[in-house]
């Protein structure tokens, strides 16, 4: 077994531990209020998408000279303007769209996230650039939270680095994939595409045992298909990545004049986290080759059998979820 490769069985053993948190993945856990001004200064407030956290349990706190009370929300002469939180975001509820509808005027939203649990509500004259870099900040943590916690986008990645290995075929193969997925992702945005979010999460996994056949095909000495046309299969299976990151903007209602730079950043956001992996990953392999380590001749079955195995785990979850057996 090549010693580039030895480092690359432990880190899928790793993984493996974390199997159960991907059979739900990408299906996210947000909730959306909408705030709906009757007076000024004065809204109603209600919850369109019910957090699954639940909306009594949700730590929302509006400006300091705000009164809240579902559904009551009264922000005085000054109106609703000033930072708004979330405290308690986490894996129960990773985002928040609100929505405010003023009496006069344009409807006007903000997405909480994990990585960005505060915005500041801007008034109607409030300077675009200040929005703009807060749309900036939002979306692009979102997009790398979303990559760095989708731990089947992440073993599908480590599948592709596995077969390929390092090289200019690597950067092809990850370029390919990173367009595959870029390209559905904003067809499945602009609503030109649309898969259900359960059976698109079940063929994810299924992509991911493919690549776990692949492994066992090389360690037999055959070259399986990735392994000659990693670029085409890294691209074809992109597509299908794709929608499933697009699920996670699909709930957030976000405005149709925001959506482009949204979508812009959140993909960014989902390159800057996809490529901090391959380079944690690539960083690994070369400190193992620097440590000289030695692993038994079964050690080379070790990732192609995890793979496998985590990805059929997550593939039966899922199927179950399909059809409503679970």
């Amino acid at each position: 077994m090549r010693p580039s490769l030895r480092i690359l069985a432990a880190w899928t053993i790793v993984s493996a531990f974390f199997a159960p948190i991907a059979v739900h993945a990408h299906e996210s856990s947000l909730g959306a209020l909408e705030l709906r001004e009757v007076r000024h200064g004065a809204y109603v407030a209600r919850w369109t998408i019910e957090p699954t956290i639940g909306a009594a349990r949700v730590d929302l706190r509006m400006p300091p000279h705000c009164f809240f009370r579902l559904p009551e929300l009264d922000c005085g002469e000054k109106g609703l303007v000033g930072a708004l939180t979330i405290g308690n975001l986490g894996s129960r509820m990773s985002a928040a769209l609100i929505k405010i509808i003023p009496m006069e005027g344009e409807a006007r939203s903000y997405t909480i996230t994990t990585a960005n649990p505060t915005v500041s509500i801007l008034g109607p004259g409030a300077p675009s650039l200040q929005s703009w870099i807060e749309l900036g900040a939002t979306y692009l943590n979102y997009g790398v939270d979303h990559i760095l916690l989708g731990a089947d986008h992440l073993l599908f990645v480590f599948g592709l680095i596995w077969i390929v290995g390092v090289g200019r075929r690597l950067i092809g193969t990850i370029t390919a994939f990173t367009i595959g997925h870029s390209a559905s992702l904003a067809a499945a945005a602009f609503g030109l595409v649309g898969v259900p979010e359960r059976p698109l999460n079940a063929c994810i996994a299924l992509s991911i045992v493919f690549v776990g056949v692949e492994i066992v095909k090389k360690r037999r000495g055959e070259a399986g298909l990735t392994a000659r046309y990693p670029s085409a299969v890294a691209g074809a299976f992109g597509l299908v990545h794709g929608v499933g990151f697009a699920s996670a903007l699909a709930g957030l209602g976000i405005e149709s004049r925001l959506l482009p730079a949204a979508l812009a950043f959140f993909n960014l956001g989902v390159e800057i986290g996809q490529l901090a992996f391959v380079l944690l990953t690539l960083s690994l392999l070369w400190a193992h080759r620097r440590l000289g380590a030695v692993l038994t001749g079964w050690g080379g079955l070790v990732p192609a059998y995890a793979i496998g195995s985590v990805a059929m785990f997550w593939f039966i979850g899922r199927l179950l979820r399909v059809l409503e057996l679970d």
